[in-house]
């Protein structure tokens, strides 16, 4: 059963919040940050991104770069910008995008869950990118983002949140400049931190790793090295956990990760269509933008017209975890096939476009000359994600998008 600890917070002060928090440090390049933290002196992105502190030519893996984001972390808590909770708690983090809330439990997740297989992954990682997300956690010795993960629901946990948010008024409350909204509760009582952890340990069979694949593995590698440099390791130090943000599965919504393509490999939009009707059965809807309605319907963007691909019988299957999935379907019959993608992971012939920036920006890239066709998928399900995991089996890559993204800053975690 899954271990969720309550932690000593260390938290912003609610009238400097929204400066502080910021996006993940990897959904941004180095610009793009400094710009976020013009004029904020307080934001994360002082520590997350702290070459923003530096000139411009800074290698962002330099040693310069890890020494200033700990200079800046001691800073941030000098001034109080950063301040430490008196006791260990629970918190929620709600997040409103499209007038749906979801609210997720922040607590710390046992690293040794992940070497059990309590915590189900449904990704691959690369010990490389792995390595990357260990460096900076080392250095500032906390979990400065939290990892977003999901756990089947359970009512009794359900009724604690409803009351904590129901009789409580939030400790942070905004909307952030993309115009999602973020709430934050502090569980105060001490009876329901108890609660949510027993229920935990009595309910939550297993937790799934939604977003952050790389950070949990990084995060159970940080526990192992600090196991074998304490002589006097007990298994109850802050290091044997990692924070992250448990969200029930029947408030999660998975958004589509479409594809874009620079070729026809060789072919011409004649050919191309001749050869997907081996599998598809095609549709011209014009040039209106198209999304996928159901399972297996694919979306393409050819030649300013969107086109509806039905995979025929035979192409998928519906009892197989990775068969089923539309992604596959889209890899087997046309993307290695007919275009010659072989490896998703490292073909420069393909880039990936999550659906929060619409298929507009599908047609964008295609019609600019760069991508020849684009393809939209319908997205995954919560179910299938955690049917994957359950079978331990790996999605292809990016398959999944969760929107909104989790806000850094509003909690660290420290080891």
């Amino acid at each position: 059963m899954a271990i969720i600890k309550p932690f000593k917070g260390l938290r912003p002060p609610k009238n400097i919040v929204q400066d502080v928090s910021c996006l993940p440090y990897d959904v941004m390049n180095s610009q793009e940050a400094a710009e976020m933290a013009k004029g904020k002196e307080n934001s994360l992105l002082h520590i997350t991104r702290a070459e923003i502190d530096l000139p411009e030519d800074t290698d962002i893996h330099s040693e310069a770069v890890y020494q200033k984001a700990v200079e800046n972390f001691k800073k941030f808590k000098e001034k109080k910008y950063l301040v430490k909770e008196d006791k260990a708690k629970y918190y929620i983090y709600a997040q409103t995008m499209d007038g749906r809330t979801q609210y997720g439990i922040v607590g710390a997740a046992a690293a040794q869950d992940y070497f059990d297989g309590v915590i189900k992954k449904h990704e691959l990682t690369r010990p490389d990118k792995e390595e990357d997300r260990m460096v900076l956690t080392r250095y500032l010795n906390a979990n400065i983002e939290p990892v977003f993960f999901s756990y089947k629901a359970v009512p009794e946990i359900d009724a604690i949140v409803e009351k904590v948010v129901k009789n409580n008024l939030p400790e942070y409350d905004f909307t952030a400049e993309d115009g999602f909204g973020h709430h934050f509760w502090v569980v105060e009582n001490d009876e329901d931190n108890q609660n949510i952890e027993r229920l935990f340990a009595e309910k939550v069979p297993y937790t799934y790793v939604a977003d952050g694949h790389h950070r949990t593995a990084a995060a159970a590698r940080i526990k192992e090295e600090k196991k074998a440099q304490n002589p006097n390791h007990t298994g109850k130090e802050d290091y044997n956990y990692f924070m992250a943000v448990h969200f029930p599965d029947n408030q999660l919504k998975i958004i589509d990760y479409n594809r874009v393509i620079k070729d026809l490999n060789g072919l011409t939009k004649e050919q191309f269509i001749q050869r997907l009707t081996e599998n598809f059965k095609i549709n011209d809807v014009g040039n209106r933008c198209y999304h996928p309605k159901k399972l297996h319907e694919i979306s393409m963007f050819l030649d300013g017209e969107w086109f509806q691909l039905i995979a025929k019988e035979g192409t998928f299957n519906d009892n197989d975890p990775i068969g089923q999935l539309d992604v596959t379907i889209l890899s087997k019959k046309i993307l290695e096939p007919i275009l010659g993608i072989k490896d998703l992971r490292t073909s420069k012939r393909i880039d990936f476009v999550g659906g929060i920036r619409g298929l507009e920006a599908l047609a964008t890239r295609v019609n600019s000359g760069d991508f020849k066709v684009a393809f939209a998928l319908y997205p995954v399900s919560m179910k299938q994600l955690i049917n994957i995991a359950d079978t331990n089996n790996i999605m292809p890559p990016k398959t999944t998008w969760f929107e909104p993204k989790l806000r850094s800053g509003l909690v660290i975690h420290e080891l």
